[in-house]
């Protein structure tokens, strides 16, 4: 007995209604939003940038302090660690109470893990940016297949409901039995084929949701470990900062100074000019930057400066600074955008590298040095500067906070501050990061800009 166009129509138009039914809550579920989860991507995360209006001159900026039981208190008011795990963290650094090596190496140690983490934070947020433009080009085949699938579908129902008469029912009418096969013979290979693209749209769109949560899992995951390497940094800090007691006033009277310094140097060359002068003139530790760093010591191979530079006990550069070439530590986790010697946006050259950064990215130090000046200085932002020994100097600019003290002795990869969420400084604004934190960083010889290309360990560009 033949079957009635009527009952193969009534089948398909149920599989393609049940399909379409499906994906109601499948995209209900997908634009709910995540109540724990990350914003979509990092655009959507920068807020607007701000009117750049000049800064004030150092003149009308006091350095603020920095008050480690401060600092402290804001980054666990600011964590969702439970108190269990804080009290385990407080416990573990509070055992290293006098031992200064073991703090330096948990120091850095915990500073390249927050490196790492912020890497894995950016490429899972590009992922999952990939990951929505997928989705909105599903859905957007999906909402194009709508109208026609609804005409076809309100066609096939009437003809459902008034089905044409079976050949062996009512011979009389084989024509228009005839007539109404060859139609729908037309017509339902087409509709199962848009049924089975809107089928596959649907699976698909299944499987970019269940990698979107995926990948939400991980970047909660280095979100969480991003809070707890922020809360043993400030911990770390802190209880080293609580060890060394009173600072002696020989120092306090350098800090004063170099504030002084600043506040009267119109220009970067004239500030770090001044500040190595300051050095050379004080018995502090500062003035023997160059002390036992011989230029003309024979050349180190590469496993004795990496030796050297493991060794975290050190109160000095590990090496001479001029050995460091190639062994020196990208201070945070960006983009390049703007190159040594190319236009710096105000119809200048510029005499460093930036590098465009993740909102409040972590910052540590490049190499080891002493800390000549730290704070505000005209429209640069928070800047610090280090004497890294043998004529050389490093600058970075651009800092929305600063953890580390003039006359500070900071080894390679130790945490110094974080970034903003926007770049702070007009003098280090560039195109590419204008709306996003920009790190300015500098490399002086006897105070003239070297170009730091070839410094790195790492590539410039690692996000």
């Amino acid at each position: 007995m033949a079957l009635r166009p009527g009952r193969t129509v009534g089948r398909l138009l149920a599989g393609v209604t049940l399909a379409l039914a499906a994906s109601l809550p499948l995209l209900a579920q997908t634009e709910a939003p995540q109540a724990d989860g990350p914003t979509a991507s990092p655009a959507q995360a920068t807020p607007a940038p701000e009117a750049t209006t000049d800064a004030p001159s150092a003149e009308a900026v006091e350095t603020p302090a920095s008050d480690p039981k401060v600092d402290l208190e804001t980054v666990q008011s600011s964590i969702s660690l439970s108190q269990k795990r804080i009290d385990e963290l407080k416990a573990e650094i509070a055992a290293m109470e006098g031992d200064r090596t073991k703090q330096n190496a948990a120091l850095i140690a915990a500073a390249q893990r927050v490196k790492l983490a912020e890497i894995e934070v950016a490429d899972v947020e590009d992922r999952l940016s990939q990951l929505i433009i997928q989705e909105l080009e599903v859905r957007g085949r999906l909402d194009g297949s709508n109208a026609q699938i609804a005409n076809v579908l309100a066609a096939l129902e009437r003809i459902s409901l008034n089905p044409p008469p079976a050949l062996i029912v009512d011979p009389a009418d084989a024509l228009g039995s005839a007539r109404s096969a060859i139609l729908i013979s037309a017509i339902v290979p087409q509709l199962r084929a848009k049924a089975d693209a809107v089928t596959a749209d649907l699976t698909k769109l299944t499987d970019i949701k269940a990698a979107a949560q995926a990948e939400e899992a991980t970047l909660k995951a280095n979100h969480a470990v991003l809070e707890e390497e922020q809360l043993r940094i400030a911990t770390l800090i802190a209880a080293r900062k609580q060890g060394i007691g009173m600072r002696s006033a020989q120092l306090e009277a350098e800090e004063q100074q170099a504030i002084e310094l600043a506040a009267r140097a119109a220009t970067l060359k004239e500030l770090v000019g001044s500040l190595s002068a300051q050095a050379n003139s004080v018995s502090t530790a500062a003035a023997t930057a160059d002390a036992g760093l011989d230029p003309t010591a024979p050349v180190m191979t590469a496993q004795e400066i990496q030796v050297a530079l493991a060794n975290t006990a050190r109160t000095e550069p590990a090496i001479p600074f001029g050995a460091a070439r190639g062994y020196l530590t990208m201070p945070a986790n960006g983009v390049n955008v703007a190159d040594y010697g190319t236009s710096d946006g105000f119809g200048g050259i510029s005499h460093g590298i930036s590098l465009m950064t993740r909102a409040d990215a972590q910052v540590v130090a490049p190499a080891d040095g002493w800390v000549l000046f730290k704070g505000p200085y005209l429209n640069y932002g928070q800047i610090i500067i280090f004497n890294t020994g043998q004529g050389y100097t490093m600058l970075l600019a651009g800092l929305d906070k600063v953890s580390v003290d003039i006359g500070q002795f900071v080894q390679m990869g130790m945490p110094l501050g974080a970034m903003g969420s926007r770049t702070s400084g007009r003098t280090v604004t560039t195109n590419a990061g204008a709306d996003q934190p920009t790190l300015y960083i500098e490399l002086r010889k006897d105070n003239e800009p070297v170009d730091p290309t070839g410094w790195w360990a790492t590539p410039t560009q690692s996000g």
